[in-house]
């Protein structure tokens, strides 16, 4: 038995929609793996169930796992995660999977730009969840960290990028070049403190002070 074995044998199961999910996301889009899974998955339920909020934006739906893991620990009356999806080719996959949920009242799903689009919502997020173009996260965090509550949270996913930040090997791939810009910007952002965590490919937890 790997660790990683014994850790999904230790923690809470995978719902049964969810492994069917995750499964069909690995037999029928590419890079299959970009999606949350078990582990994580837990992990950010757990998270919206410990910071109870109303509100929460998402950077990249790609299949939905990770949207209808946090709908999942969303108890406050009329709490929703609004989550973009910027590849619209994207859409014909995952609409059914979110829709054809018992979650679905709790995910308002949209095609579009997060950076561009979420400001028009004219809503105050108490949790933000990015995991989108990697070369484009500090622009993200610029364009969402003003409609983020004081106090509130935002997780960026993959800024370890399978330890590809600290491998010069990588230093002109630009995915890597823009988790390591992200990872310093935030690293000397007085607005925020800041704690990555080493899960699957890195999870940094951000609170805006």
């Amino acid at each position: 038995m790997t660790i990683d074995d014994y850790i999904l044998s230790h923690i809470d199961a995978e719902p049964d929609y969810l492994y069917r999910l995750y499964r069909a996301t690995n037999i029928r889009l590419l890079h299959g793996r970009m999606a949350s899974g078990h582990l994580q998955g837990r992990l950010l339920k757990m998270l919206v169930e410990m910071l109870n909020p109303m509100n929460i934006l998402e950077v990249g739906t790609f299949s939905g796992y990770s949207a209808l893991c946090m709908a999942e620990g969303l108890h406050r009356e009329g709490a929703k995660v609004y989550t973009f999806e910027i590849n619209d080719e994207q859409e014909d996959f995952t609409r059914p999977w979110i829709e054809g949920s018992p979650l679905a009242e709790r995910i308002d799903f949209r095609i579009g730009d997060a950076s561009v689009e979420a400001p028009k919502l004219g809503i105050v997020f108490d949790m933000i969840f990015i995991d989108g173009d990697k070369r484009t996260y500090c622009e993200c965090y610029e364009a969402l960290l003003p409609l983020l509550r004081e106090g509130g949270f935002l997780l960026a996913d993959n800024t370890l990028w399978d330890e590809h930040v600290v491998d010069p090997a990588y230093d002109r791939d630009q995915q890597t070049q823009g988790i390591r810009r992200f990872n310093d910007l935030v690293a000397a952002d007085p607005r925020v403190s800041r704690v990555i965590l080493p899960l699957r490919d890195g999870l940094t937890i951000i609170r805006k002070t």
